[in-house]
C-alpha cells in the first residue's frame, strides 16, 4: 500500500478535533509541580505558584472547548484553597506515620509512600472536580494511578487522616464516601454493584464511616452499602450489604494442608 494512502486512512479516522494528547502530559507536569510547591522545602512557593497559574491557563484553554465551561476564573479561587488542602494532607501523612510500624519518619512518608502520593493527588484533583473543570481532575488521578497502582476517582468524598498502606490495587469509585480516620490496605475495592450509564448521577459506591479498617483485597460494593464506624473488615471479604458499627467481618477459607512426604 502506498504511503500516501496509509497516511490518508489514518488521518480520516482522526475524528475527534479536541483530542490533544499534550493535555495528558501537561496535566502530569502540573500535578508534579503542585506536589513540589506544597511539600519540597527547597522549592520557592511564590515563583512556582506563578508558573502554575500560567500552566493552568494553558490547560484551561485546551480542555474547555465546550461553550460556557467553567475554566477561566477557577485558578484564583483554587489557590486560596491550597493551604487548607495542605493541612489535610499533613494530617494524612501523620496518620500514616503513626499507624505504620515500618515508617521511620514523616519525611519518609512524603518521599516514599505511594499511598500518600495517591491521597495527595486525590485531594488536589478533588477540588478541581468540584468546580466542574473538564478532564484535568481525571487525568491528575490517572497520573497517580499509573505511578502507584491506586485508582481514586476525584469525585469521591474522603475525610481527614486517611491511610492507604502499600497502595497497589486500591480502587475507590466516584461516589464513594469515606469518613475520618479510615485505614485501607492493598487490593481493596470500593466499587459499584453494576456498571450502567443510566446510573451516572446516582450514588453507586459504598460509604465507609469513621475509624474503619479494611484489610487487603476486601471488596465492598453498592451505593447503599454502609460500613458502620469502628468496624474491621478482614482480608478477602466480599460485601454487598451494610455492616453495623463496631462489627468485625472476616472471610474463613477452607485450608487443606498435606505433608508432601505422606503418600
Amino acid at each position: 500500500m502506498e504511503m500516501e494512502k496509509i497516511i490518508a486512512q489514518i488521518e480520516d479516522q482522526k475524528e475527534l478535533p479536541n483530542l490533544n494528547l499534550s493535555i495528558k502530559d501537561k496535566t502530569e507536569s502540573f500535578t508534579h509541580k503542585l506536589f513540589y510547591t506544597l511539600f519540597d522545602k527547597q522549592t520557592p512557593v511564590k515563583d512556582n505558584l506563578m508558573e502554575l497559574g500560567m500552566d493552568f491557563e494553558v490547560l484551561a484553554k485546551l480542555v474547555c472547548w465546550e461553550p460556557g465551561s467553567p475554566c477561566q476564573d477557577i485558578w484564583s479561587e483554587y489557590v486560596q484553597m491550597l493551604p487548607g488542602i495542605l493541612q489535610k494532607l499533613n494530617l494524612d501523612a501523620q496518620a500514616i506515620a503513626k499507624n505504620d510500624p515500618a515508617a521511620n519518619s514523616v519525611e519518609e512518608v512524603y518521599l516514599s509512600y505511594p499511598g500518600f502520593f495517591a491521597i495527595a493527588t486525590y485531594r488536589l484533583s478533588h477540588e478541581l472536580y468540584k468546580y466542574g473543570l473538564p478532564l484535568v481532575p481525571r487525568l491528575m488521578a490517572e497520573c497517580a494511578h499509573s505511578i502507584t497502582g491506586t485508582d481514586i476517582n476525584p469525585g469521591a468524598k474522603i475525610g481527614n487522616s486517611f491511610f492507604i498502606d502499600h497502595a497497589t490495587g486500591v480502587v475507590i469509585g466516584e461516589t464513594a464516601v469515606i469518613e475520618d480516620n479510615v485505614k485501607i490496605y492493598q487490593g481493596v475495592t470500593l466499587g459499584a454493584l453494576t456498571v450502567n450509564r443510566t446510573l451516572r448521577n446516582k450514588k453507586r459506591h459504598p460509604t465507609i464511616e469513621s475509624n474503619v479498617t479494611i484489610y487487603a483485597n476486601a471488596t465492598i460494593l453498592g451505593g447503599e452499602t454502609v460500613i458502620g464506624e469502628n468496624s474491621v473488615i478482614g482480608g478477602n471479604v466480599w460485601l454487598t450489604k451494610s455492616v453495623p458499627k463496631n462489627s468485625m467481618v472476616s472471610h474463613t477459607p477452607q485450608i487443606s494442608i498435606k505433608n508432601a512426604a505422606d503418600k
